[in-house]
C-alpha cells in the first residue's frame, strides 16, 4: 500500500433493504496523509458522519475498500476491527462521559482500555491532558458539575491521552466557545506536526477552517470538492 494511514477506494454504502434500500455514499476515493488535519464539510445528510464511521471501523464495509493503518477493513474479522479501533481516538458530539466518574477517571479510561501504564502513570498522563485543555481546576469534578463545554474537553482529553495514531472527530467543537474550540483544533494540529497523528474531522464550524490542511466537501454522498490549504 501507499503507507498513508487512510486509503479509501471505490467506497459505496447503503442503508435499508429491498425497496427501502438507499445509497448514502457514492464511489468515494480519498487518501489521507500521515500527520494531516482533514476536515469533512457538507450539509446535513451529505454522508460526512457515515464516511467517518466507515473509516473508523464502526460500520461494515459493504462495497469498496478502506485501508486503515495498512489493514483492509472489507472482510476483516471482528477481532481485527477491535484491535484497529484501539489504535484510534474517537471524539463524538455527545461526550459520552461516565457520570459516576471524575474528569480524571474518565480520561484514565482512555488509557485503561489500551492497558497503558500503571495507575500512577495513568493519573499523571490524565492530569497532563486535562491541564493542557484548561481543566486543571476541574480534575476531580463529576460530569454533573461541569458545563457542556468542559464535558466536551474532558472527552477530547480521553480520546488523546493514549496518543492514538488516528483521531476521528464528529463535530468536536460544537459545544465549545470560539477560544476553546480553537484550542482543541490547534492541539490536534500540533499532534500531527509533532507525533504524526492523523486527524479527520466532521464540522460545520467555519471558525476552524483556517487550521485545516485539507477540506473535503460532500453533497448527497459524493465528494464535490477537495482542496488543500
Amino acid at each position: 500500500m501507499s503507507g498513508a494511514p487512510i486509503v479509501v477506494s471505490g467506497l459505496n454504502h447503503f442503508f435499508g433493504t429491498g425497496e427501502a434500500r438507499k445509497q448514502a455514499i457514492f464511489d468515494i476515493n480519498v487518501t489521507v496523509k500521515r500527520g494531516s488535519l482533514t476536515i469533512l464539510m457538507g450539509p446535513s445528510g451529505s454522508g460526512k458522519t457515515t464516511l467517518l464511521t466507515l473509516i473508523g471501523a464502526l460500520r461494515d464495509i459493504q462495497d469498496g475498500s478502506v485501508y486503515l493503518l495498512d489493514r483492509e477493513l472489507n472482510g476483516a474479522t471482528e477481532g481485527e476491527l477491535v484491535a484497529l479501533r484501539r489504535r484510534l481516538g474517537f471524539i463524538f458530539q455527545a461526550h459520552n462521559l461516565h457520570e459516576s466518574l471524575t474528569a480524571t477517571q474518565n480520561v484514565r479510561m482512555g488509557l485503561e482500555v489500551h492497558g497503558k501504564g500503571n495507575a500512577s502513570l495513568q493519573r499523571a498522563a490524565s492530569h497532563h491532558m486535562l491541564d493542557l485543555l484548561g481543566l486543571a481546576d476541574r480534575r476531580d469534578y463529576l460530569p454533573g458539575n461541569l458545563s457542556g463545554g468542559q464535558k466536551q474537553r474532558v472527552a477530547v482529553a480521553r480520546a488523546l491521552v493514549a496518543n492514538p495514531q488516528i483521531v476521528l472527530a464528529d463535530e468536536p467543537t460544537a459545544a465549545l466557545d470560539k477560544e476553546s474550540g480553537h484550542t482543541v483544533v490547534e492541539m490536534l494540529k500540533t499532534l500531527g506536526q509533532v507525533r504524526g497523528t492523523t486527524t479527520v474531522m466532521v464540522t460545520h464550524d467555519p471558525r476552524i477552517l483556517e487550521l485545516a490542511d485539507r477540506i473535503i466537501k460532500l453533497e448527497d454522498g459524493s465528494v464535490v470538492s477537495d482542496e488543500s490549504n
